[in-house]
């Protein structure tokens, strides 16, 4: 009996409160938002590898000239914030058709560029001191984040703009947000131009240039409900 009775209690209990919740009238729409700026630093990652018969040797040989790419990155008085090692690395390597073993040296250092004006004096250094591998080169913008928030700012406005697009024909208002979803997926903002070498002729009395102008795109995208009125 009293099993029975506690039953009935709760179907009445989720009776009544089904009947208390009301749907609410709302839109889900989409939103992007997209910042273009000019990039202003640039991160180049930069290798140094040595191959010889003899372990000491080809160590000796890459350690000299990765000292001789550092004394370069000092003399052009960058921060030593902005330069660091990031791979150091001696492998013995057996070639099976010879039936010999060599050794591969290889040394790694990343750059932080923060002046544009120096790109083509530092990459054609890097060359002649030693540097035979240039493993990736990344241009950004120091205002990053700020260009972030604007982007999202953006992109709330592009959602809002649609539901009331919309809603326009029903007679009806976008209210209140009631779920923000942030779509952005995290990554590098890379160059929407293609690097290209301008370099000129080595008897031209023109400058040197091997850094195509261009732009970064930073993109936003949200979804977004809204209470319609």
């Amino acid at each position: 009996m009293k099993k029975s009775i506690a039953i009935l209690v709760c179907f009445f209990t989720v009776l009544t409160y089904s009947q208390e919740v009301k749907l609410i009238p709302q839109i889900n729409v989409s939103g992007e938002g997209k910042i273009k700026a000019v990039p202003d630093q640039v991160t180049i990652s930069a290798t140094v590898e040595t191959k010889g018969t003899n372990a000491k040797d080809v160590k000796k040989q890459n350690d000299q000239q990765m000292e001789a790419v550092l004394k370069l990155v000092k003399n052009m008085n960058l921060p030593s914030a902005d330069y660091k090692t990031k791979r150091v690395s001696l492998n013995p390597q057996y070639d099976y058709e010879k039936k010999k073993h060599t050794y591969n040296a290889v040394q790694t250092i990343e750059i932080l560029l923060r002046d544009l004006a120096k790109y083509d004096e530092l990459m054609e250094g890097l060359v002649d001191q030693g540097i035979n591998r240039i493993d990736n080169v990344t241009f950004q913008s120091s205002k990053l984040a700020q260009h972030q928030a604007d982007a999202r700012k953006l992109a709330m406005k592009d959602a809002k703009m649609k539901a009331e697009d919309y809603v326009s024909v029903l007679g009806q208002k976008v209210g209140v947000a009631i779920t923000i979803t942030d779509n952005t997926q995290i990554y590098y903002p890379q160059p929407v131009y293609a690097m290209k070498s301008m370099a000129m002729e080595a008897d031209s009395a023109s400058p040197r240039q091997t850094m195509a102008a261009g732009e970064i795109e930073i993109t936003a995208n949200v979804s977004v409900s809204f209470k319609l009125e």
